[in-house]
């Protein structure tokens, strides 16, 4: 006979966030990575020069990095459900905007409001797993949202370069806002309405975020300084591997190459990596993941040939790999039941900040000494994070008893 009583748990599983979380990522990353390629295109077409079309290119991940403490308070305050509608939302609305736009200045002000969206969408949607998912779930349920935002990335620039091509480059925003319409009504109907933070009032919001990142300054040193030096690696690679291919003389066609075999190495990574940091813990993924990282960019200065150079992108890939859904993961694990939108606005801000600076960075140190010294220095950066998160991080996984003497989230 079944149970009727509301306050009896269904076991959790993995398909239960199929409708609330895993669809609406693939259909929103459908539309973010149609753009991504039209971008700068867009940009051109409206008359901005090469540098000014990059610097376009570049606002997202300021808007991002900018609205990571703001959408911490929307979550503190209207819940994750309320977060989540809301920048996907915003992010259609601008993908409008973005079409119609007439100048690069109007236009590059919408990217930067397109990158704030993604920032609410990305903390409330880990607020709303964190909150929903046992801790001896969430590597499996956050790497596998990793694999599906990869999945929407991979699928989004061939949308938006078939759009761009026969319908104009505008067609790609068109094509952004009707997934985000698409995503939004999807979690307007599936994720539960309970869900999220306290809603605190207006009131008090700011002084709230302050205190949490005073109470939990260790952590954020301990867990956080890490954190934001596999961002800055993530990006970087973005930056040496092509620009290393091109000074050793390899041509676009097999630095593109390299590039899907790393790519392909690190999308098969996602599962099985949920699947360890379940199992053995969050520093079993974490650790690897950037000492790995750390060697790719250490030896990639060495190569010379077309099959060196692919090696050591693989060995990256791999390393990229392994740190599939670690930030959500650990972020997760940390938060504070009490003041969970606010510790992940922070939690979110400090990986940004490598995200962002991670390029600048890397450019810095390659104008002043050469790409070889700039990719080296931050392998250096990369073996420090290495060592804080193998020594000073705790793990995060409880042990079974911790685990069994622990209830379930609503």
């Amino acid at each position: 006979m079944t149970s009727t009583d509301p306050s009896v748990q269904r076991p959790f599983t993995l398909r239960s966030l199929v409708l609330s979380v895993y669809l609406p990522t693939f259909v929103f990353a459908v539309g973010q990575g149609a753009v991504l390629p039209v971008i700068p295109l867009f940009a051109r077409e409206l008359g901005a020069p090469v540098a000014a079309a990059g610097l376009i290119v570049g606002m997202r991940s300021l808007g991002t990095l900018l609205f990571d403490l703001p959408s911490g308070l929307a979550v503190a305050r209207f819940g994750d459900k309320g977060a989540m509608v809301a920048g996907t939302a915003l992010i259609s609305v601008v993908a409008l905007g973005a079409s119609l736009s007439a100048s690069p200045v109007v236009f590059g002000g919408l990217i930067f409001l397109m990158g704030g969206g993604w920032a609410f969408w990305q903390l409330a949607r880990l607020a709303y797993v964190s909150d929903v998912t046992p801790v001896e779930y969430r590597g499996r349920a956050l790497t596998l949202v990793g694999g599906v935002i990869r999945a929407g990335y991979f699928v989004g620039p061939i949308l938006g370069g078939f759009l761009g091509k026969y319908y104009g480059l505008e067609a790609a925003f068109y094509a952004q806002a009707g997934m985000g319409v698409a995503a939004s009504a999807l979690m307007w109907v599936c994720v539960r309405d309970d869900s999220g933070s306290d809603r605190m009032g207006g009131r008090g919001l700011s002084q709230r975020l302050v205190e949490t990142a005073v109470a939990h300054r260790r952590v954020f040193l301990a867990a956080g300084l890490p954190v934001l030096v596999l961002q800055l690696l993530r990006e970087v690679r973005q930056v040496f591997l092509p620009l290393w291919g091109e000074s050793i003389g390899l041509d676009v066609g097999q630095i593109g190459l390299a590039f899907g075999i790393s790519y392909f190495v690190d999308t098969g990574l996602f599962y099985p990596v949920g699947c360890v940091m379940d199992r053995w813990g969050r520093k079993w993924a974490g650790v690897p993941s950037l000492l790995t990282l750390s060697l790719g960019m250490l030896l990639l200065p060495t190569t010379r040939t077309f099959v060196a150079f692919t090696i050591v992108a693989v060995l990256i890939g791999i390393g990229h790999g392994f740190g599939t859904g670690i930030v959500m993961t650990l972020g997760a694990d940390l938060a504070p039941k009490d003041r969970r939108g606010e510790f992940l606005g922070v939690w979110r801000l400090l990986g940004d900040v490598g995200s962002t600076g991670g390029p600048f960075l890397a450019s810095l140190v390659a104008g002043l000494g050469g790409l070889g010294l700039s990719a080296t220095v931050c392998a250096g950066i990369g073996l420090v994070g290495t060592l804080v998160m193998g020594k000073l991080m705790p793990e995060t996984l409880p042990r079974d008893g911790e685990r069994r003497g622990r209830s379930h989230p609503r």
